[in-house]
């Protein structure tokens, strides 16, 4: 895990580099500034993984409750008081903290903690259920409200999963879904959605059967990929990013991987996000408890389901929304964010390693839970009759 997030890490920043050097000097006069900004973001954001490392992950879930509601708080303090930048309003601190990118975490740690301790009456309806429709309804809607539909979808996405894996009653989960499909269409039929959102859905459908339909973004990013061809135009040598391809050093910054490193390099990006995928679930499903292993699987649900939006994007499978691509986006919340669930991933896997049954330990366990105090003294004869073999009496 150490060393898959490691590399998506090195190659973020190599591309915040390729994307930002020019505006970088234009900007500040060096084209180095705003790579040196990602560059601390990224070292904080390290310095929380190793916090998170070193604690017991259980301690999260005493705080869930806690964290849930001031991020609440947050979702609400940014209504309140952000300033609206491209018409939305998204982050306080001046643009340095986003409670979207914040509340996406939490709620998987909240979501691991609330679902492992309802065990089999999750598929009740009044203990289940509801109480999770509710849940996601206050922390969507205030997501919304901003508005931040990517961010919603991504919420929406690794809750439902979590529900899922958690044992929840499929029928439950599909009437949940049907629920939030008609939501959503009444949304769009009552005009109450972003004044952008029908534009992107328009363009996306058009773009199905003529891809010159897209938007602007998906359309240079179509183009990127095409002037990359296999291997690539050159590290930092792609066109696409001087002001052509939006958000270049953001939300498209895998086009540029795939104009500068090319199909080659962009499928090895792509294959360190399916290793993440294969190493996190195997850490959840190694956890030793309900609660551990809901929050690894969550933690990588929520990356892959942020990568996938992303990468989806890019190739116009799906509408442009504003998912940045985990650990390689430029950003501090979000770098933040990703860094600090890796390291309640690393957290669980060391709590694993240092409480995981030996070989010995599992055939003295085994025997006591099938014999009680005889299966035990089975065992302290056994190992008495070994030592004494063992010293020749």
């Amino acid at each position: 895990m150490i060393v898959i997030v490691g590399l998506l890490v090195a190659i973020g920043l190599m591309m915040v580099y390729s994307t930002t050097f020019d505006w970088s000097y234009a900007e500040f006069g060096d084209p180095s500034t705003r790579f040196l900004i990602h560059l601390r973001n990224t070292g904080i954001a390290f310095a929380s993984l190793v916090i998170l490392v070193i604690l017991d992950y259980h301690i999260l879930r005493r705080f869930a409750v806690l964290m849930m509601l001031v991020t609440i708080g947050t979702l609400i303090a940014v209504l309140l008081f952000a300033d609206v930048t491209f018409g939305a309003r998204r982050a306080l601190i001046a643009g340095s903290l986003q409670p979207g990118e914040l509340s996406e975490l939490v709620v998987v740690i909240y979501m691991a903690a609330w679902l492992s301790s309802k065990k089999t009456r999750i598929r009740s309806i009044t203990y289940g259920l509801i109480p999770f429709i509710v849940l996601l309804s206050i922390i969507s809607g205030l997501v919304l409200l901003q508005p931040d539909l990517s961010t919603a979808a991504v919420i929406l996405g690794a809750s439902g999963i979590m529900f899922f894996l958690a044992g929840a009653d499929i029928k439950q989960l599909l009437a949940t879904g049907l629920l939030i499909l008609i939501a959503v269409l009444g949304i769009f039929a009552l005009g109450l959605v972003p004044n952008y959102a029908p534009g992107r859905v328009d363009s996306f459908l058009a773009s199905i059967s003529d891809l010159t339909r897209a938007d602007d973004q998906v359309q240079e990013a179509i183009n990127a990929f095409i002037e990359g061809g296999w291997f690539g135009v050159g590290l930092g040598e792609g066109r696409q990013k001087f002001g052509i391809l939006p958000a270049a050093h953001t939300d498209s910054i895998f086009a540029i991987i795939g104009e500068e490193l090319g199909v080659v390099g962009a499928s090895v990006v792509v294959a360190l996000y399916v290793a993440f995928v294969v190493r996190g679930f195997q850490i959840a499903r190694r956890a030793l408890d309900p609660f551990g292993a809901l929050l690894a699987a969550g933690l990588t649900v929520w990356v892959a389901l942020k990568a996938l939006l992303n990468i989806a994007v890019m190739l116009a499978l799906v509408p442009t929304t504003g998912v940045p691509l985990p650990f390689i986006s430029y950003g501090g919340s979000s770098i933040f964010v990703l860094l600090s669930g890796v390291g309640i991933l690393l957290s669980i896997q060391r709590y694993t390693a240092s409480h995981e049954l030996t070989p010995e330990r599992r055939v003295i366990s085994a025997n006591y839970d099938r014999g009680g105090r005889h299966g035990r003294s089975r065992v302290s004869r056994a190992r008495r009759s070994r030592s004494a073999t063992a010293t020749g009496e």
